[in-house]
């Protein structure tokens, strides 16, 4: 099933850039108002990459307890975007903000926008950093699922500023001490360059190596555990069954990091 395009922009990398960068007219594959043209999934037969050190790939949070993170921020691309879609998880007790409260979430704060990036913006949208800004300026005190890096990777790709590290920097320096879970990310063969899954890897080898600089990041290693099948034909996005197991395993993954 693609993503409606009154939910989402696609995953795109053009725009007005900030940081002094040059627009880039690279696109994701079939780049519309919709993420994804197939309903059929991608079946490349790829391995199972191994866990990075220091990453969580076994969620231990389905059992009793709950996490200590009542309050959560989500801040997501537009992979995020089937996580709370009724598009693609019709039932609403599986959706992330349900799988949230499963885990003892009580104050959910969606921040999921297609096209979303740490850097660059899409015609004018906030970026994460705008996001995360904007939330602490808030008062928020609670903790933090950085969904990203499918974006900036296509987008560092493409000629963006800023590298892996320093992207993530940029983002942590803004949460502070707060507790944050970061999702790796993971692509399988997307027709545009940009979006090849050594970029993301490359990506995730940054965000394992940002936990020996920030002592509040845990690491949540998707791209470990995530199933073939599980993508949609761009290879990038993800299925009705795809985001239900997503969702379950992003909240069972907050409660095996910061447990109640």
């Amino acid at each position: 099933m693609a993503i409606p395009a009154a939910l989402v922009v696609a995953l795109t990398v053009v725009g007005a850039w900030i940081d002094g960068s040059s627009s880039s007219s690279a696109r994701s594959p079939g780049a519309t108002a919709s993420a994804a043209a197939s309903t059929t999934p991608a079946v490349a037969a790829t391995a199972t990459a191994p866990a990075a050190a220091g990453t969580t790939t076994s969620p231990t949070g389905s059992g009793g307890g709950g996490t200590a993170c009542t309050s959560v921020v989500h801040i997501g691309d537009s992979t995020s975007v089937g996580l709370m879609s009724p598009d693609f998880i019709s039932d609403p007790a599986l959706r992330v903000d349900a799988q949230y409260a499963r885990v003892g979430v009580t104050d959910f704060r969606d921040e999921i926008s297609g096209a979303r990036s740490i850097v660059e913006r899409y015609q004018g949208q906030e970026n994460a950093d705008d996001v995360a800004t904007r939330e602490v300026a808030t008062g928020f005190d609670g903790c933090w699922v950085m969904a990203l890096g499918t974006t900036d990777a296509a987008n560092m790709h493409a000629g963006g500023v800023l590298t892996a590290g320093e992207r993530i920097d940029r983002m942590l320096a803004i949460v502070g001490d707060d507790p944050v879970l970061w999702v790796t990310v993971k692509t399988l063969d997307p027709a545009d360059p940009n979006w090849a899954n050594p970029q993301m890897a490359a990506w995730n080898e940054a965000l394992v190596a940002a936990q020996a600089r920030y002592p509040n990041l845990q690491v949540y290693d998707w791209a470990a555990v995530v199933q073939d099948a599980w993508f949609q034909d761009d290879g990038i996005h993800y299925t009705s069954a795809g985001n239900v197991e997503r969702a379950r395993l992003i909240a069972d993954a907050l409660q095996g990091a910061y447990p109640a």
